[in-house]
């Protein structure tokens, strides 16, 4: 009579196929739930040949030439015909969404089949290796990626995550790894630890790394006073961008000299009138100080639908106080998260027992 199989055996089974997958485009761990399970994430974007801001916001279908704008820190008053050399990097955000663990975009893009493209020259050509050909036909039930036909729509699952790394809401930005790149050096550039850049990604050697590879990078975002109940609750920001909030009445940029998320009123861009955002006789994003050496500052608290016929809807202040007298340091960033993943530390675990039980002779 045969043995059963032993339940560990399966899990030692499944834990060295995932070890031995080749690198390239991969779903990101993505396990918020609720609210939470919906975010905004950025991708890095490299074309090949020279193109245009218009034409990557054509590509990815971003609803706003402005969010795109923001998101990589450009004036408003930048036109779409703005050249983008081939191999500079444009960032675009997009809605996230989280589902059965992992994190794709919703609903966007979508891309129009040309004649004689196939799903993997879509995946690695036009979307630049930040999805698979499987993904591609998975998410649209395609059975056989050879019967793709020109003219037909298909939604790109583009990798993102809505998850909070060290107990921080971040940005997580979807990086392709250029050739002689390292772990280190692509931490260092966006800001986060090493350790947390490996256990986000699954890398237990950092010598792994392969150029092409899609990396999931946590990017620090900005402290706010935003309240819970406010509509753009779970707002982030990134070091060096901006975005448009309430409606378009407010504008909110991150700068890592405080890592405060810092807001004013956005005049003349929003397409109905906007309702007054002060804190007293302080208007948003203005300080004042006083004789006690403190400084009030009216910070931006989020929107909510409004309660009267007056507006259609309120914007949030806060008044905060910040002593000047103390000789207390300014914040400054830290260094990155540094946290080890729990999917890290149970590979490792199961690992060690696969590796015990060889040695008694239990899996064999």
């Amino acid at each position: 009579m045969a043995r059963p199989t032993s339940p560990l055996l399966l899990l030692c089974v499944i834990v060295v196929a995932q070890l031995l997958a080749p690198a390239g485009a991969a779903k990101f761990a993505c396990n918020a739930r609720g609210g939470a399970a919906r975010c905004q994430s950025l991708l890095g974007y490299t074309p090949r040949n020279a193109t245009t801001l218009a034409s990557v916001m054509s590509l990815f279908q971003v609803r706003s030439f402005r969010s795109l704008l923001a998101a990589n820190g450009l004036p408003l008053s930048t036109p779409p015909s703005r050249p983008v050399p081939a191999g500079a990097t444009v960032r675009v955000r997009f809605a996230c969404a989280c589902s059965a663990g992992h994190g794709a975009s919703m609903h966007r893009p979508f891309y129009k089949v040309a004649p004689g493209e196939t799903l993997d020259g879509i995946a690695r050509g036009v979307f630049a290796g930040f999805v698979t050909h499987q993904e591609i036909a998975v998410a649209n039930n395609i059975s056989d990626p050879a019967l793709v036909r020109a003219g037909q729509e298909l939604h790109i699952p583009l990798p993102c995550s809505c998850d909070e790394v060290a107990g921080a809401g971040v940005v997580h930005y979807a990086h392709l790894v250029a050739a002689g790149s390292s772990v280190s050096g692509i931490a260092a550039e966006f800001g986060t630890a090493e350790e947390t850049l490996m256990s986000s990604n699954g890398i237990r050697d950092p010598k792994s790394l392969q150029a092409g590879q899609v990396l999931d990078v946590p990017l620090r975002a900005c402290s706010s006073s935003i309240s819970d109940a406010s509509i753009d609750r779970g707002l982030h920001v990134p070091n060096g961008s901006y975005i448009l909030t309430a409606n378009n009445c407010v504008l909110c940029s991150c700068g890592s000299s405080t890592w405060q998320l810092e807001c004013h009123p956005a005049k003349g861009l929003s397409s109905s009138a906007c309702p007054a955002a002060t804190c007293g006789d302080l208007a948003l994003g203005n300080s004042s100080s006083n004789t006690d050496c403190g400084s009030k500052t009216c910070v931006y608290a989020g929107y909510t639908n409004a309660t009267t016929t007056t507006a259609s809807f309120n914007i949030l202040t806060n008044l905060t106080t910040q002593s000047l007298c103390d000789g207390a340091p300014m914040p400054q960033p830290s260094a990155g998260f540094d946290l080890r993943s729990g999917v890290q530390w149970a590979y490792l675990a199961v690992l060690s027992v696969c590796f015990n039980m060889a040695l008694v002779g239990v899996v064999l």
